[in-house]
């Protein structure tokens, strides 16, 4: 299919206006392909083998989802659903910006097999212009809508950064077969050596000062993210409120 006769997934109606009911829906092959993900990662979650899970052909599948690009769609923007973004905004905007970053982050940590399919390009489901409708809406009434989409990238590019590295950390651990603390425990001879060369100063003072390495997975997102609001507020008029802050 070339891409002037490609029409969105969004726009393909799921039934016809005529004829039987489909036996079949796409919220139904959406569902096995994550489960299946889950499981196994979304390469296992292939046409052929969501069909034989809802125990039907192939081929018939395609009448539903006419592409692997499709499913896909289908599947992120059905993550994005996971999202809790009711009652936003809600008026306070650090709070809200908050219960998203957090709930953004749980849903990668859920689902960590999207870090190798999540695409720049957006399709705008349903899901995604639900996140896009509340979550930008809650800075809509303060910022042009240019400063809003580049707050919202930055907070969405720490989110995501963020998480990609608690993921990558763990897939390394289950491959080594080595905790943080056995690692860091064999890295130490050669840490030793680099700071008592006095060669790096800066990696000496990270080493020997710094706690963030020292925290939790849940504290050090959290003590990125107040840094990442804060950087928002600043760009927010005076007369804004601040909003709350853990």
């Amino acid at each position: 299919m070339t891409d002037a006769e490609y029409v969105s997934i969004w726009m393909r109606p799921e039934r016809p206006a005529r004829g039987p009911k489909p036996t079949y829906s796409r919220a139904q092959i959406t569902e096995t392909a994550v489960r299946i993900a889950d499981a196994e990662g979304l390469e296992a979650a292939t046409m052929r083998r969501i069909a034989a899970e809802i125990g039907a052909g192939a081929m018939s599948l395609y009448r539903y989802v006419p592409s692997r690009d499709d499913l896909i769609a289908l599947v992120a923007d059905r993550l994005m659903g996971e999202i809790d973004v009711e009652g936003m905004p809600s008026g306070d905007w650090r709070a809200d910006l908050t219960r998203y970053a957090d709930g953004l982050r749980a849903m990668w940590l859920r689902h960590p097999w999207i870090a190798t399919v999540h695409r720049s390009l957006p399709d705008f489901g349903p899901n995604q212009l639900l996140l896009i409708e509340r979550v930008m809406g809650v800075l809509d009434a303060h910022v042009p809508i240019d400063e809003n989409f580049v707050l919202m990238a930055i907070l969405n590019g720490y989110v995501e950064s963020t998480v990609r590295g608690e993921i990558s950390g763990a897939e390394e651990a289950r491959r080594s077969g080595l905790s943080e603390s056995e690692w860091m425990e064999r890295s130490y001879p050669h840490v030793q050596q680099l700071v008592e060369s006095g060669e790096y100063p800066i990696f000496t003072k990270i080493v020997m000062e710094a706690r963030q390495p020292h925290l939790g997975p849940d504290d050090q997102f959290r003590y990125g993210l107040e840094r990442v609001l804060d950087c928002i507020a600043a760009a927010l008029p005076a007369t804004v409120e601040p909003g709350t802050r853990s």
